[in-house]
């Protein structure tokens, strides 16, 4: 039995915008490109062009061979896990592509794996070469793709910058690493292609009814609800998502704020939720509920205490030095599970301050320096060689 490769992609420029999509089937024995296959599909979303790139290209492998095995290699997590059984089809636009793909081939003839986006090069060319064929009012004419040839030597220069590394390049690594740690990206360069970051979009839920009070709202409290402007704050949130079309998975705090927010979010783009215990809220104890002058007047002695030390404690609560020790575990977890992808993580203000505080190096009072208002938007990206870099801190635009 013949084996291929299928290779697709797919983009829109807008989310929705004009769109297009590349594909591209490869025999696995010889790594020979067989078939290429690249359209401009006028507007349309990102996930929808994905999915189109898969059909055209299970149906050009099907053309060379109806009985190949095939496994298909896609950047997209969503197409790959839908396709796959493990997630669920929501959206309408696309339960219609992912059944037109599963009926191309016998379920048995077809496995699906992620990979990087910088593995999916030659697929990404071939859509972005249709997208600007679609920009002149053509289509993508495939004598004049260059697709194969730039992927080619992309991948070798990949190989030949890794080749020529002098060996040295580990110490330098490691102290650039170092440096890296306590400044924010701009400026900087890494040292060593260290491929795609795992990127945290950091969204903080909408407000509550305790959030314009400037209550103390933690994970010991009342667990409140998102109030009528906190829930027009997700829906903007969500919308400023689904036209960036960025974000490949949502977790969330268990808290229902977060989770309310997350779930508008998952709604505009077809996602599931998966929930996060690590990022709760830090359990302010016997404070839930009060605002920071009612707690001075009470127990300014207790107060001044947590103010001077992380390691301090509000009465029955949580320390920032303990919520920092759960938010690294969870941030561990989810960089390795989510490497070279973009997730969407809905939580709190605790729990932002100290991703972002741990990516800076900086120290725990920078806690108390940090602005971050309902329903704002940051980001941090997270290297494979443990560097992160702060790329986006409080960003309300979208909610104006």
């Amino acid at each position: 039995m013949r084996e291929f490769i299928v290779e697709a992609d797919g983009g829109s420029r807008g989310n929705p915008g004009p769109a297009g999509y590349g594909s591209v089937v490869i025999d696995a024995a010889t790594g020979e490109t067989l078939r290429e296959a690249a359209e401009y599909i006028g507007v349309a979303t990102n996930n929808v062009a994905e999915y189109k790139g898969l059909v055209a290209g299970l149906k050009a492998a099907h053309d060379l061979d109806p009985t190949a095995s095939v496994h298909v290699r896609m950047d997209s997590k969503l197409v790959v896990e839908q396709m796959s059984g493990r997630w669920k089809i929501k959206h309408p636009d696309m339960k219609p592509l992912a059944a037109e793909a599963a009926r191309v081939f016998p379920s048995s003839q077809v496995t699906y794996e992620w990979i990087p986006r910088e593995k999916n090069k030659h697929a990404d060319r071939l859509a972005n070469e249709a997208m600007d064929a679609g920009k002149r009012g053509e289509q993508w004419v495939a004598s004049e793709s260059t697709a194969e040839l730039d992927a080619r030597a992309a991948r070798a220069a990949g190989v030949a910058g890794k080749a020529s590394e002098p060996s040295g390049a580990d110490d330098a690594r490691a102290a650039g690493n170092v440096a890296a740690a306590q400044v924010p990206s701009v400026g900087w360069a890494a040292p060593a292609d260290l491929g795609a970051p795992a990127t945290f979009v950091l969204l903080r839920h909408g407000e509550t009814a305790l959030t314009p009070q400037k209550r103390f709202s933690g994970s010991g409290g009342t667990d409140p609800s998102l109030s009528e402007i906190g829930r027009e704050q997700a829906e903007r949130a969500a919308a400023a998502f689904a036209v960036r079309g960025t974000i490949q998975a949502i977790v969330s705090s268990p808290l229902k704020r977060c989770q309310e927010t997350a779930q508008a979010v998952a709604a505009r783009l077809g996602l599931d939720v998966r929930i996060e215990d690590g990022l709760r809220e830090t359990d302010f104890g016997a404070w839930e509920g009060l605002t920071f002058g009612e707690v001075r007047a009470r127990q300014p002695d207790e107060l001044n205490a947590w103010l001077a030390s992380p390691d301090t404690a509000p009465p029955g609560g949580e320390s920032f030095a303990e919520v920092a020790v759960r938010v690294s575990a969870a941030r561990d977890r989810l960089a390795a599970e989510y490497a070279g992808r973009t997730v969407l993580l809905v939580t709190h203000v605790t729990p932002i301050k100290t991703l972002v505080r741990l990516a800076l190096g900086a120290p725990p009072e920078s806690l108390f320096r940090m602005e971050l208002s309902a329903a704002s938007v940051s980001a941090v990206a997270y290297y494979g060689d443990g560097n992160a870099s702060v790329r986006l801190l409080n960003d309300t635009s979208h909610l104006r």
